[in-house]
Order: structure tokens, then C-alpha cells, then sequence
């Protein structure tokens, strides 16, 4: 394992590379309130095979942490996944798997215009492209078909308490980062042991990461912009996900060219949970695309 910073402007940007240093270049993005050692045990079942990079996205562990709620946007998030991106691998595309809010950057990366010369293939678990959500979401309920759209808004229901500056700061420093192995077992029905280590950091982390919410949520799914892609991009859908719903998906086949659908009997913390059936997922995933064979397209219900 080796480390180190990765700048981008006034960002600095902690970084890990491991693995097989003559295997594809696979990015891991973590998302909240998780560093990048949400892929510890992820990274065992794929290092023989790929060059792993990961890193800790700003605003958490010893990456560098923004005060504005501004610096926090998607747009800077992708930006800085794109300066990692330069620093490993400037000559060839590279591989993501993003998790979470890791997700929810790296498709806003991989829709940019240049994005298909840059990445090769995107892994997405538990975090949509909030465009197309947003999207979605209206044309349910412009169809009088509310449903779909109220199972995902009673999901995400603790995201109203993170766009009030201050309000779950007490909760998530002095209860949720000391118990948070515990809540995530109940929350996804596994076992708590398989959540931690938790980083020293966590509980900064918790709340710098409350700024990522404050920063987007509104923004863009109330002001939902066109987004499309042509990286090929594998959807692991978490079926027990009860933070992000599997139902939101509907149309992302309308917005990704080359889109496959991967079920997964898991909850919202996979790479913790079921770290090998996802890394297995990943790894033919990106063997299909090295290739240029189209990997099964599966539909779920």
C-alpha cells in the first residue's frame, strides 16, 4: 500500500494505491459518512487482479475539509475525481466503483462530455444521479403514478433534518458516531462487526458531510438538468437498500447508453456487507468492457 496527496486548486486530496500495479486502473469512491477505508473489504477479493486507487473525498478523513456548504457541490466533487483520475492514470481510461454519495460524484463525472475518453467503465451502488432522479420523480407525478416517487421521499426522509444548518449536529456527533456499527446492523439487517473499524474521524466526518446534502439535494432535483452518458455503467441494485429504493432507477436506461442492471440481496452498506459478491459484480464487469463484450443486461422487478 502507498500513499499520496493529489491536489486540485486549494484541495488536497489522501490517497491509496494497492494491488496489481499492471492491472486496469479501478477508482474506489466512498460516500457518507465513510472514508476510503469503506473498501477494506473490498479491496482483498480484487487487488490480485486490478491497480486499486482510492481515496478520501474532501471533506472527510485526511483529505482537505471546505468550510462552504458551496465547496461541497457536484461539480467540485467531480473535479476532484477527475484531478485523481489525472495524477494515476493520465494516459489510458480508468475503472470506477463509487458508493453512496461516491456514486452520486461519479455520475456526475462520468455524464461530463469528455467523460468517455477518461473512464472506461462506472460501477454505481447506492447513490443515483439526482438529475435523473429528479427527473423521474416529476414525470411520476405529472403522470398522477406518486407512488414510486413517495416510496423513495419516505426513504430519504432524514435528508430534510441535513438541510438545516446546525439541527443534527448533536445527534450525529454524540450518538450516531459512537453507535454507528450498531444503528447500520439494525438499519440493514447484518451483522455490526462487519461495519467498522470506524476512521478516528467519523464524527467529523458525519457532520463536514452534512454540507453534501445542504449543497445538492435541492438543487438539482428540484432544478433537474439533462444528463447522458455513454460510459457503460452497471447498476447494483441494492434489493434491501431502504436509503436509496430500487424503484428510482425506472428511467436510467433512458439517460445511459450502454446500461446493465445487476441485483444484489443487500442493504444500503454493500461493500461492507457483501464485499465479495460486489467485488465479483465489479470485476466481470470490467472484464466485459476491457474486452468489448456487452455484460447481461438483467431487469429487476
Amino acid at each position: 500500500m502507498r500513499t499520496r496527496t493529489v491536489t486540485n486548486g486549494q484541495i488536497r486530496l489522501h490517497t491509496v494505491e494497492e494491488g496489481n500495479p499492471d492491472g486496469p486502473t479501478l477508482i474506489l469512491v466512498h460516500g457518507w459518512p465513510d472514508t476510503h477505508a469503506l473498501w477494506d473489504r473490498v479491496v482483498p477479493h480484487l487487488a490480485g487482479e486490478f491497480r486499486i486507487i482510492r481515496f478520501d473525498n474532501r471533506g472527510a478523513g485526511a483529505s482537505t475539509v471546505p468550510r462552504s456548504v458551496a465547496d461541497y457541490r457536484l461539480a467540485h466533487l467531480a473535479s476532484d475525481l477527475f484531478a485523481v483520475i489525472d495524477a494515476v492514470r493520465p494516459d489510458a481510461p480508468v475503472h470506477l466503483l463509487g458508493h453512496d454519495w461516491g456514486a452520486v460524484l461519479c455520475w456526475e463525472a462520468v455524464c461530463e462530455p469528455n467523460a468517455a475518453g477518461r473512464i472506461a467503465s462506472y460501477t454505481s451502488v447506492s447513490g443515483p444521479n439526482l438529475d435523473h432522479l429528479g427527473t423521474w420523480m416529476r414525470r411520476r407525478l405529472r403522470e398522477v403514478r406518486p407512488l414510486g416517487p413517495l416510496e423513495q421521499a419516505l426513504a430519504s426522509a432524514y435528508t430534510v433534518l441535513f438541510q438545516i444548518p446546525g439541527l443534527p449536529v448533536p445527534a450525529l456527533r454524540w450518538w450516531f458516531a459512537r453507535h454507528w456499527p450498531g444503528f447500520v446492523g439494525v438499519f440493514d439487517r447484518t451483522d455490526p462487526s462487519v461495519i467498522g473499524p470506524l476512521s478516528p474521524t467519523v464524527a467529523d466526518d458525519m457532520v463536514n458531510g452534512m454540507k453534501l446534502y445542504r449543497a445538492n439535494i435541492r438543487r438539482h432535483l428540484f432544478r433537474p438538468r439533462v444528463r447522458r452518458t455513454d460510459v457503460p455503467v452497471q447498476l447494483v441494485q441494492n434489493l434491501r437498500d431502504l436509503a436509496v429504493r430500487p424503484v428510482g432507477y425506472e428511467d436510467t436506461d433512458r439517460w445511459v447508453s450502454d446500461l446493465h442492471r445487476a441485483p444484489l440481496d443487500a442493504g444500503h452498506w454493500s461493500p461492507r456487507s457483501h464485499a465479495d459478491e460486489l467485488a465479483a459484480l465489479t470485476a466481470r464487469f470490467i472484464r466485459a468492457t476491457e474486452v468489448g463484450t456487452a455484460a447481461p443486461r438483467v431487469t429487476t422487478g
